[in-house]
């Protein structure tokens, strides 16, 4: 493994450690092999009050040293986020443009510096029928996305930053609170 991308994966790899937000869970896990030479990967999954899984997502990281087309440098993240919604907010039109922009908000507050960035928002309402049936119908909101994370001035790539992102945008999927704003119960 090249050692800027060694170096740049200590980051990541503390973040998973302390992701800092109760109620995530992060892990390790095995990563895509075909997709680049190099290629590290972490679940993660929000779990709600009642122990029941509210959202979850994959964040992989792939390194090629020679770089491939369309990715503008030699590290592209692509991430995978998935949340329940409530019915009205999955009807809403507009969902697809706030989705992408808790990505992009994401990336931005948390100081990700990135280029080519690209992605879907996809708002589903599933009605489940046979064996499965349900009489709620379920909702859910899915961010695909990639991006090549880009190298400070000294060009030390910090991986963690864009983890820690990517875990912004899991929580804002799953309707938790900003860092460092407490929701207020009734």
């Amino acid at each position: 493994m090249p050692e800027p991308f060694r170096a740049a994966l200590v980051g990541l790899r503390a973040a998973v450690a302390a992701p800092g937000r109760p109620g995530l869970s992060l892990a390790e896990v095995p990563a895509p092999k075909r997709l680049a030479p190099y290629a590290v990967a972490v679940s993660a999954e929000i779990v709600g009050a009642d122990d029941e899984q509210v959202a979850s997502g994959r964040f992989v990281v792939l390194h090629d040293p020679d770089g491939q087309d369309g990715w503008r440098g030699d590290t592209r993240v692509v991430a995978f986020v998935s949340a329940d919604v409530e019915a009205e907010m999955a009807a809403d039109p507009a969902l697809a443009q706030v989705g992408w922009s808790w990505l992009t908000d994401s990336l931005s507050d948390r100081g990700a510096e990135h280029t080519a960035a690209g992605g879907t928002v996809t708002r589903t309402v599933s009605c489940r029928f046979g064996q499965i049936e349900d009489a709620d119908e379920a909702s859910e909101v899915e961010v695909r996305a990639s991006w090549t994370p880009l190298a400070d001035d000294g060009g030390a790539l910090d991986l963690g930053i864009h983890l820690l992102a990517w875990c912004d945008l899991l929580c804002a999927t799953a309707g938790l609170p900003p860092p460092g704003v407490v929701q207020l119960r009734r």
